[in-house]
């Protein structure tokens, strides 16, 4: 692999592909949902609407939990 890095010229080397989010912070989901406010998200998490991933610290919500939620 490091042959075929040097090979090509410093201007055409490969670039990584960006990374897509599979889940949204709080504030990214809302604007997600079309700009609804935080104080709604919380409700509609608190009324088991919509489901987020609390594995970690923050609150993160799978885009496909958003998209299950605009398709009802």
């Amino acid at each position: 692999m490091a042959q075929f890095m040097n090979a090509l010229p410093q201007d055409q080397k490969p670039e990584a592909a960006p990374v897509k989010a599979a889940a949204l912070k709080l504030r990214e989901s809302c604007q997600y949902l079309g700009g609804i406010s935080e104080i709604t998200l919380r409700r509609l998490i608190r009324r088991g609407l919509i489901k987020p991933n609390r594995a970690i610290r923050h609150i993160l919500i799978p885009i496909a939990e958003l998209d299950r939620f605009l398709a009802k």
